[in-house]
């Protein structure tokens, strides 16, 4: 009787343990979804300024804080496989300038839904680059993905199609990042990606930035300062998450930014949806969701 007490004891506190764990996974996924929510609706506010020195103060934020953990670490800033960590740095540069400027011509909201095209289109990569396969049902929750896209176009005469092109093209770039950084894998430490990422996108946002650089004014400065810093515990949170629970119960609450943003899209940038666009959109989320939970189960 002692022994099976004791048993029962251990098992009673390993499934509270991972109930405590999942609880503060799905917590942490909610605050990288308020962060990047937070910066994107602040991008969306200074759509005026160019959009390289909106990248430029997005990226010198993230590259203090991920230089300031690498060297407090210990950790090497330049890496092992730096030809690779390079060519992700260019792709997630091109990546985030496209998505900024598809915000100066999308509803923040339709914005970020299609920015998250992105890994449908590694999937289809992988199979070229990779030489991975797709399930059929994933098959079919990309072409609903994609019938959504269609959908939101056709039935939405005010969508930009400068802004389709950004964003699609962002999502294409994203989805080659993906690729990138399967193939970097873990020879290299997650804050030296990133920081490589920063670093070049501050560089090469300042440079381009300064032909065409305009003066922030006055509560401006705050704002793009704050960039930096959303966007990184946007990242850090995920990056917690993912490592404490697994991916099928807390990559659907990724998709929440997609919500949070259409509600701050309404009440701050009186953006406009009608019920085709809500159809699309909601098409597009849903497979998405549901390709989180088949690739989990892969």
């Amino acid at each position: 009787m002692e022994k099976i007490g004791v048993g029962l004891f251990k098992f009673n506190t390993l499934v509270l343990s991972k109930n405590t764990s999942l609880k503060k996974a799905i917590l942490f996924m909610l605050f990288s979804t308020l962060s990047f929510t937070g910066m994107n609706s602040l991008v969306k506010h200074l759509v005026h300024l160019p959009t390289f020195e909106i990248v430029f103060f997005r990226s010198i934020g993230s590259t203090i804080l991920a230089t300031w953990l690498l060297l407090s670490k210990g950790i090497p800033l330049l890496g092992n496989r730096r030809k690779l960590l390079a060519i992700r740095a260019i792709l997630g540069l091109a990546a985030m300038s496209l998505f900024f400027m598809s915000l100066k011509e999308l509803p923040v909201g339709t914005a970020v839904s299609l920015r998250y095209l992105s890994p449908i289109i590694a999937s289809i990569l992988a199979i070229f680059l990779l030489k991975e396969s797709l399930r059929a049902v994933q098959l079919l929750l990309f072409a609903i993905a994609f019938s959504g896209v269609l959908i939101l176009k056709g039935f939405d005469d005010n969508l930009s199609i400068i802004g389709l092109a950004f964003v699609l093209s962002a999502a294409i770039f994203s989805g080659a990042v993906y690729i990138v950084i399967r193939k970097i894998g873990k020879s290299e430490h997650p804050l030296v990606i990133v920081n490589y990422f920063m670093v070049f996108a501050t560089l090469i946002g300042l440079l381009l930035a300064i032909p065409v650089w305009v003066w922030p004014k006055g509560i401006e400065w705050v704002i793009l300062l704050s960039l930096g810093i959303f966007g990184f515990f946007g990242q850090l949170f995920m990056t917690k998450a993912f490592q404490i629970a697994r991916t099928n119960q807390v990559a659907p609450f990724k998709y929440l930014e997609v919500v949070f943003t259409v509600l701050i899209g309404i009440t701050w940038f009186n953006d406009f949806y009608g019920f085709w666009s809500f159809v699309g959109l909601a098409m597009i989320v849903i497979s998405l969701v549901l390709n989180s939970f088949v690739k989990a189960k892969a």
